[in-house]
């Protein structure tokens, strides 16, 4: 309770009225803004009820404004100097993570958890932010009113993907997916026709894989495990995955790619320039396959059986390869640079 005030832990709506009387000017509000550059930091905030009006204030524009939940916690936690978040299992909503051990909750009449997770010592406006925290919220969910239960199973799964939509958007999502956010996942990207829990995005499709890799038509990347509330990061993963798969190698798992996952980042024209890369593309069609061949087999005979010739035509075609690549193909150093430029040009065209 701050002294002299009304205003403490129990504090509800129905305060509201006496609490929000006529202010100074000197530290009256303009917009969201100004609230926001009044408060700077909670820690710099005495327990005063000039300093808890402020508080007041600033959830209250928030919630004029029907502030989303993902913006309304990162608001709090900006305020506050510490994390705070909401969990709603009944709702498939999470916003802001698991909730911390130690963490301070407040619970609504829904059973979602309203929570503040300060590492350090307790500030004394604390209690304020929390109670106003969680009114924001209580009123927030009321006001959603966003018909998720209608979505079909792909819109279900292009939201849980989608990198603009925000935590609790996702959680609600993969809710109706019958997903925890915890739920740890692949996730798939496929040029072909998909199996599983899938939606089209653009020219592939995106398959939610949480439990065994169903086995996909087509081209494949596969991201690495992560947690389902984490699946816009993993389908990024998947697609650049994706870029490294070929007709000889349709499945690319993103997590067994190691160092050669960085050439991705290399921009297309920049490779397309490259020596090595170039010569490649003056090699015709099939005698490039057989080049693909050795640098999988390491091996003549196995890379003639591959390309379903006979072993001593090889020889000859490597000749041919090494006068228009301008290095030998029978070293260590060769055989890697020719791989490298393989690999290159197919990042190039993916």
């Amino acid at each position: 309770m701050i002294p002299g005030s009304d205003i403490g832990t129990g504090l509800r709506t129905s305060h509201l009225a006496a609490i929000r009387r006529p202010c100074p000017d000197t530290w009256r509000w303009r917009s969201v803004a100004g609230v926001e550059g009044l408060l700077l930091r909670l820690s710099a905030l005495d327990a005063d009820a000039e300093n808890a009006v402020r508080v007041i204030g600033f959830f209250d524009r928030l919630i004029a404004t029907r502030t989303g939940l993902d913006v309304l916690a990162r608001k709090a936690s900006e305020l506050a100097e510490c994390a705070m978040g909401v969990s709603s299992p009944a709702r498939g909503l999470r916003v802001g993570g698991a909730v911390p051990a130690h963490a301070v909750r407040r619970d609504l009449d829904d059973g979602t958890v309203v929570w503040m997770a300060r590492d350090g010592k307790p500030l004394p406006l604390d209690e304020m932010v929390l109670e106003r925290f969680s009114i924001a919220v209580a009123l927030s969910l009321e006001l959603s009113r966003v018909p998720l239960p209608s979505l079909g199973d792909p819109a279900l799964v292009e939201l849980a993907l989608s990198g603009s939509a925000g935590e609790a958007e996702r959680s609600r999502a993969l809710h109706l997916l019958e997903l925890r956010p915890t739920t740890p996942l692949r996730v798939l990207a496929v040029k072909g026709r998909p199996t599983g829990l899938s939606a089209a995005l653009g020219p592939l499709h995106a398959v939610l894989a949480p439990g065994e890799i169903p086995a996909q038509e087509g081209e494949t990347g596969v991201s690495a495990k992560v947690p389902a509330i984490e699946a816009p990061r993993a389908w990024a993963e998947a697609r650049t995955a994706l870029r490294f798969a070929a007709p000889d190698e349709p499945v690319v798992h993103a997590d067994r790619l190691g160092g050669r996952i960085a050439l991705a980042s290399l921009p297309r024209e920049e490779i397309a320039a490259l020596p090595d890369v170039i010569a490649l593309d003056s090699l015709d069609p099939q005698l490039v396959e057989v080049l693909t061949a050795l640098c999988r087999t390491n091996s003549i005979r196995q890379a003639a059986a591959a390309v379903h010739r006979h072993h001593s035509t090889i020889p000859a075609r490597i000749a041919q390869a090494e006068t228009a690549l301008g290095f030998p193909l029978d070293t260590p150093d060769g055989r890697f640079r020719l791989n490298l430029a393989l690999v290159l040009r197919r990042l190039r065209d993916n």
